[in-house]
């Protein structure tokens, strides 16, 4: 386990928490184990936003965050195996768990990475879209330690890995992004990237 006595203090008051709040468990189960749904929506709530726009940049960031999400997933788990962290519940034998143990290591977080790059994503194409994507991540990465599968510094790691890449890498790409865009916008795939009859004309 990396940082011992900082990592175990942080997860054990995660963990008696929630053996204080059983009425929170099927939440954080559904959350826990389906919260992705959540993210999948607001990838495509982000396209829906940047059709509406005239300026080209949203829908490029909006065509991005997919991607820039799978790279970033992609890119941990060389991490993951590199460090080979024990999930809590190895290190923890008698930790509650309240989903299903898994045999991967859990150094960063997948959830949190992938978390982290949707929210830095919806940020760059719609910012009330993505204070609502930073909560929703904040939120799954707080899950996953509460039921019993991460330390806390899996998913601060994972979060902060997963919007790094993608906000990297956007600025990397964004000239070669708007200039797909632009080339889309002549194509008859033109409706699903803008409702204005200005842009591609």
């Amino acid at each position: 386990m990396m940082w011992p006595g900082l990592q175990g203090e942080w997860f054990r008051h995660v963990n008696r928490f929630a053996a204080s709040t059983p009425a929170l468990h099927p939440a954080m189960r559904l959350y826990a184990r389906y919260g992705v749904v959540v993210f999948a929506a607001i990838l495509l709530l982000g396209w829906w936003s940047a059709r509406h726009e005239s300026d080209p940049r949203p829908m490029a960031a909006a065509l991005w965050s997919p991607a820039g999400m799978l790279i970033a997933v992609g890119l941990n788990q060389p991490l993951v195996n590199h460090f080979r962290e024990a999930r809590p519940y190895t290190v923890y034998p008698h930790a509650l768990v309240l989903v299903a143990r898994s045999q991967d290591f859990s150094f960063p977080s997948d959830h949190a990475v992938m978390a982290g790059a949707v929210a830095a994503g919806a940020l760059l194409v719609n910012r009330r879209l993505g204070y609502i994507a930073v909560a929703a991540a904040l939120l799954m990465a707080f899950v996953r330690v509460y039921v019993g599968v991460h330390f806390p510094l899996d998913v601060v790691v994972g979060l902060l890995l997963g919007a790094a890449i993608t906000l990297a890498l956007y600025v990397a790409l964004r000239p070669l992004l708007l200039r797909l865009v632009h080339g889309l916008t002549r194509t008859p795939l033109r409706p699903l990237l803008t409702t204005s009859r200005a842009r591609g004309s």
